[in-house]
């Protein structure tokens, strides 16, 4: 849609100061992107019970992590950061370890046998913190349009230190806001979208399983199964950091993954 310069002319919301402003949307496929990693990997097995153990160092840029955000008209390479889903650091591991009942009952029967207790654990940095603007402040008229709904104005960067918190729980903010102040009237700001991330996590799931032999092909299997089996609060996501400048909340951690759940499964095979 291109709107006219003459007054009343332009049936649109109004751009800037007056109607001699307007907007005119443009989709085209000019955007890149790079993505390295160094991932490692250990296997062990062993009596029933295996590790699996990895580890990735990683960095992913590009100039719009997703279809909602624009890329700058006048130069897309302004655009580019680190992208919205980048890790620098995850570690998983999962394990399953065959229990020795039978051994320390020193009996053999239903109930010492086929025990076993496995999980997973992760622990990962966090993602970007994405700063935008919402105000259009820079008067280029990229606003939302139903798809790229992501404004293209960032607030201004100032010299100082960014004093990271990743502790939701203390209430501080999760950086030091006052180093990004509103863009200047018909400037964009000097901030990129993404420069620095935002809180990590540490997650635990575990199963304990039993299986009950009875005949062939009849046999019962029961699981008790934990997810963040040690309920840490986790201030984890691309969105649990508000990176809205003109939001009252701008800085502060405002959403948390889900805490502990503990569910019962049992299934019977004939």
């Amino acid at each position: 849609m291109v709107h006219g310069t003459r007054k009343g002319q332009n049936g649109g919301p109004q751009i800037g100061s007056g109607e001699n402003y307007g907007e005119n949307t443009a989709d085209k496929t000019i955007a890149n992107s790079s993505y390295n990693a160094l991932e490692a990997t250990v296997r062990y097995q062993r009596d029933g019970s295996q590790f699996l153990l990895s580890y990735a160092f990683a960095k992913s840029i590009d100039q719009g992590s997703n279809i909602g955000e624009q890329l700058d008209p006048l130069d897309p390479r302004q655009s580019r950061a680190v992208s919205a889903w980048d890790h620098k650091h995850t570690f998983a591991a999962s394990y399953a370890l065959a229990l020795p009942i039978e051994r320390i009952s020193r009996k053999s029967n239903r109930l010492t046998t086929d025990w076993t207790i496995s999980g997973t654990a992760r622990f990962a940095t966090g993602f970007p913190v994405t700063l935008y603007d919402n105000s259009d402040n820079s008067l280029l008229g990229t606003l939302g349009n139903g798809v790229n709904n992501y404004l293209l104005d960032t607030p201004r960067y100032l010299p100082g230190p960014l004093d990271i918190n990743t502790n939701g729980r203390n209430g501080k903010p999760a950086f030091n806001t006052a180093l990004f102040p509103e863009e200047n009237p018909g400037q964009l700001g000097n901030a990129k979208r993404r420069i620095f991330y935002g809180p990590g996590i540490e997650n635990f799931d575990l199963t304990l399983q039993k299986n009950v032999r009875f005949s062939e092909p009849r046999s019962l299997e029961v699981r008790i199964e934990a997810f963040n089996a040690f309920n840490h609060a986790k201030f984890y996501g691309p969105a649990s950091v508000n990176g809205q400048v003109e939001d009252p909340n701008f800085g502060r951690i405002v959403s948390a993954a889900t805490p502990r759940l503990v569910q019962l499964v049992a299934k019977f095979y004939f």
